[in-house]
């Protein structure tokens, strides 16, 4: 049995991951999370540990000794960043370099899974897509600019003390468990919210006509245990469905499984000060490396994420 320890493990992608690992029945998984939560009935020990504490992190990394840390404890909504740009870049870079330095002092070290964005990419011309991972980086935002530092830490941790690191540039991935602040999670919520009538009937939208390359949170986590091997160490890989769908379309699909009358309206609030109208990734390259490509269509990804918030919601107005 290997242990893996994941950073940022009670976050949407790091529940997935835990469950997804706990399931095989061949992980011990260690989970860590800068607060107190709920304990995971996935997670063998689940750890409240500061990121930014160098020291810290480096007693329990030590003490553990895990097989792979899944890195993918970071600051990841994009309005935030804007509003506090010098917390978001110290505490998504500074906390890599404290898992990173505790794990090189490991003999042998541990197998990094580095987990960046398609954020670090940026400003991505038409004649460019769909995007590789040889793509410059061009961030448009303080959270692509951190996801972009993320990235070329991993690298340079790997070409200077040879810690075995895989870095990964996972696309836009949504599904149960995600937070409201995202746009199509919140667009279901929203939905949800006016079915049960605890809002009216009214749904606040960013702007509806960006595409994106969309992809099943539970997809997006098997790459990443696939990923989790000495052989891939110094290589990145993009996690991509390889085409894009406009959010409007998207929002269409979710209305279609719904009674409810619902006016859409634009809230400012929920637009970006920049961003690239089209995005959509190559993953030939993983696919080449492990026969990944994804599996869960669109419609039953939205489905599920909607009765997510149908039944939390229900469970909210019963404990109420």
């Amino acid at each position: 049995m290997r242990r893996a320890l994941i950073t940022g493990a009670s976050g949407f992608a790091g529940g997935h991951l835990a469950a997804r690992l706990a399931a095989s029945g061949q992980w011990e998984v260690i989970g860590l999370s800068a607060r107190p939560n709920v304990p995971s009935p996935h997670l063998a020990h689940h750890l409240v540990c500061d990121l930014l504490n160098g020291e810290l992190v480096r007693r329990t990394i030590t003490h553990w000794r895990p097989d792979v840390i899944f890195h993918l404890a970071a600051v990841s909504y994009v309005p935030r960043s804007f509003q506090d740009p010098v917390g978001t870049i110290a505490n998504n870079m500074i906390g890599q370099v404290h898992v990173l330095e505790a794990a090189r002092t490991l003999d042998p070290p541990p197998i990094v899974l580095v987990v960046s964005s398609s954020d670090a990419y940026g400003l991505v011309h038409p004649q460019e897509l769909p995007v590789t991972e040889a793509q410059p980086f061009r961030p448009l935002s303080p959270y692509g600019v951190s996801k972009a530092g993320q990235d070329l830490l991993g690298f340079q941790y790997y070409a200077t003390y040879g810690v075995p690191v895989v870095r990964v540039r996972p696309f836009t991935h949504i599904g149960p468990g995600q937070s409201d602040r995202f746009s199509i999670s919140g667009f279901a919520r929203q939905i949800a919210e006016a079915e049960l009538g605890m809002a009216p009937p009214v749904l606040l939208v960013g702007d509806l006509e960006v595409e994106r390359d969309l992809l099943d949170v539970r997809d997006v986590v098997r790459a990443y245990e696939l990923l989790a091997e000495r052989r891939f160490a110094g290589h990145v890989f993009n996690v991509a469905s390889g085409r894009s769908w406009r959010l409007y379309d998207v929002l269409q699909h979710l209305l279609g499984m719904t009674r409810v009358s619902l006016r859409i309206e634009q809230d400012p609030a929920r637009l970006r000060p920049t961003d690239v109208r089209v995005l959509y990734g190559d993953a030939s390259a993983l696919r080449a490396a492990t026969g990944w490509y994804p599996e869960i269509a669109l419609e039953r990804t939205l489905a599920d994420l909607l009765d997510y918030w149908r039944r939390s919601l229900r469970r909210q107005r019963m404990d109420g």
